[in-house]
């Protein structure tokens, strides 16, 4: 052992560095890390999208190329290898993005030091539609599957579409790690399925079966003998959609445990490995076995029957797809709410979305996700080919928007190796540019057309909440040493209807918060009312609780229209004065009890925080379930 400055440290331990002794008890993490994700919660919690992402992906190659026959489906390997290359260009450019931008938030955070603001108010945007067609895409996407096996539930798709959203948002309120721990089951059932399709598939000579493609027809075209440029990058920019989710994990590194930004690194290239592996392998089998796109079965499931047969095998491939398909969105929950929370912290969405609850949620963003969803949901009726045109633009112009400032990331800051890197993000940005363009160019007509026009509007949005919040921090003086406060004389006004304890306690409360009190009560002209006035001035002169009874008159039933009148009146003839409104009101004891008041409390009070800039004051009277 050696000593340093009275501290006893490890031979050969540099000072400062000193460890705890091991005395064989494992430490709990702390509270809020608790909540937090480890790499193998965080593939499970973020990677849903991407992996989901596998049974539309290579189905969209192969539509697109079977319009030039069975000659244009040997291409298959070749796009998709090159998809994969992007694939590997994008895991490489977010893991960097991780380590430079720890506190997440992705290609707005990437935009918004390096590019300038209105490029991350884009970038933002594009993700939030991402995020949000993300989910209704998943879930409908995930019922067409179920309702495939089980057509008698078709029409109530919508409703099952409800109800698995309403089971995901229920789930992930509850926090990120048990959403994670809820969906590490089916997403291992899901890659283990796949890869052991694709391993079983590369020994076999030819498909065990063909049952699930017996009777229906082909889609392949005919007559073709020439691929051109166009239809291969059209197919390019189809299977593309296998991609997204990719940048997921790097939105949301703050829902991580630390060191949140390794951990993070290591399930981005978990990530990127698996979905890779995936995309190839299957590409592989669809080569061997020959396939052809047939109408009403998926690629996926005929080369689960090329694989495994007929048999339970084929049926886990199915069910393990349906299940993961309905739970992608998890991703969006994952990450879009974080992204909510760094633009609250920015202005430029309502501060609200930047609260985080007891189990690290940001719970607005959650809430406002889901019914945004289910609005998507009900609009489509539940259809996933009408979401699917607008689904996956968003996302590439994120990805070339995150490119494009990573290499300005590296010309600022040169590191050791940044050519390389800057060439990489380079290369990567004119890939997913390109791919933006081909697919807004080719499914404008299909609906891509909303999501230009949704783009700058959000950003307006955007622009507009910053502009309000600028002009509320002028005038509150943000940023600046106020001058020193000073005290003025105080008002308190009481609204009574009739005497009682709580009416006891509430000038008691304010007799210790003002100079001077004054109750009100209002009066109407009815015989009754006039009646009730009389009663109440004469228990008030027999009470004399020292405080002056004001009666407001007025016309009509209304009360909180004269009690605010009365205020401005006394606001004005008091300039120098603080004014204050306490409303007493009662607590029920049970929450059911609470639609048995008449809720005077609450007109009093929107009436004079409409009408006046008089401070309001709510006196709450808990009335215990034990009370006499």
């Amino acid at each position: 052992m050696a000593m340093h400055r009275g501290k006893t440290t490890v031979a050969g331990q540099a000072p400062g560095t000193e460890e705890p002794p091991d005395t064989g008890v494992r430490t709990p993490p702390e509270a809020p890390d608790r909540h937090r994700l480890t790499a193998l919660q965080g593939l499970a919690a973020l990677s849903l999208d991407a992996m989901a992402s596998v049974a539309y992906g290579p189905e969209s190659i192969v539509l697109v190329l079977a319009a030039a026959g069975a000659y244009g489906l040997g291409f298959t390997l070749p796009v998709t290898l090159a998809i994969a290359a992007l694939l590997a260009v994008l895991v490489a450019s977010y893991r960097q993005v991780i380590a430079a931008f720890p506190d997440g938030g992705g290609s707005y955070a990437v935009a918004k030091k390096h590019l300038g603001r209105r490029t991350s108010l884009v970038a933002a945007a594009s993700l939030i539609l991402d995020y949000v067609l993300n989910v209704a895409v998943s879930v409908t996407a995930g019922v067409a599957a179920l309702t495939s096996a089980f057509p008698e539930l078709y029409g109530e798709r919508v409703w099952i579409c409800l109800g698995v959203l309403v089971l995901v948002t229920a789930v992930n309120l509850r926090g990120v790690v048990d959403s994670a721990k809820a969906f590490l089951v089916p997403t291992a059932v899901f890659v283990g399925s796949i890869l052991a399709m694709v391993v079983v598939g590369l020994f076999r000579d030819g498909p065990v079966s063909t049952a699930s493609a017996a009777g229906h027809a082909s889609v392949l075209g005919e007559g073709a003998t020439t691929v051109g440029a166009l239809l291969l990058l059209k197919a390019f920019a189809a299977g593309c959609s296998a991609l997204t989710g990719v940048e997921a994990v790097a939105n949301a590194v703050p829902s991580f445990r630390a060191p949140a930004a390794r951990r993070a690194q290591r399930t981005e290239v978990a990530l990127g490995a698996l979905l890779g592996v995936m995309l190839i392998g299957l590409s592989v089998l669809i080569g061997r076995f020959h396939l052809q796109p047939v109408e009403g079965v998926t690629v996926l499931a005929q080369l689960a029957d090329a694989s495994f047969g007929h048999n339970a095998a084929f049926y886990v491939v199915q069910f393990a797809t349906v299940v993961l398909l309905a739970l992608a969105a998890n991703t969006s929950f994952g990450g879009l709410p974080v992204l909510m929370s760094l633009l609250a912290r920015d202005n430029y969405l309502p501060h609200v979305f930047a609260l985080k609850a007891d189990r690290q949620v940001h719970r607005h963003g959650v809430v406002w996700l889901a019914l945004v969803s289910a609005a998507l949901l009900v609009f489509s009726s539940g259809d996933t080919n009408t979401l699917v045109p607008l689904f996956a633009i968003g996302v590439f112009v994120g990805f070339t928007i995150c490119q494009v400032g990573m290499v300005r990331h590296w010309f600022g800051e040169r590191p050791r190796g940044w050519q390389a890197k800057a060439v990489l993000n380079g290369f990567g940005a004119l890939l997913t540019g390109v791919s933006a363009i081909v697919v807004t160019a080719t499914k404008f007509a299909e609906g891509a057309w909303l999501i230009v026009l949704a783009l700058p509007l959000i950003v307006l949005a955007f622009e507009k909440i910053h502009r309000a919040y600028a002009q509320i921090g002028e005038r509150l003086e943000l940023g600046r040493i106020p001058q020193p406060p000073q005290r003025s004389r105080s008002l308190v006004v009481v609204p009574v209807s009739g005497l009682s304890r709580l009416t006891c306690q509430a000038l008691t409360a304010a007799r210790s918060l003002g100079d001077e009190v004054l109750a009100v009560t209002v009066t109407h002209p009815t015989p009754e009312d006039r009646q009730a006035a009389e009663a109440l001035r004469r228990d008030w002169e027999l009470w004399q609780p020292g405080v002056e009874l004001v009666e407001v008159s007025s016309d009509t039933r209304s009360l909180g229209r004269p009690v605010s009148a009365y205020v401005r009146e006394l606001t004005q003839a008091h300039p120098d004065a603080q004014v204050t409104v306490l409303i007493p009101e009662t607590e029920p004891a049970h929450l059911w009890q609470r639609m048995l008041q008449n809720q005077r409390g609450s007109v009093v009070a929107h009436a004079v925080r409409r009408d006046t800039d008089a401070v309001i004051c709510r006196l709450r009277f808990r009335i215990t379930s034990d009370a006499r």
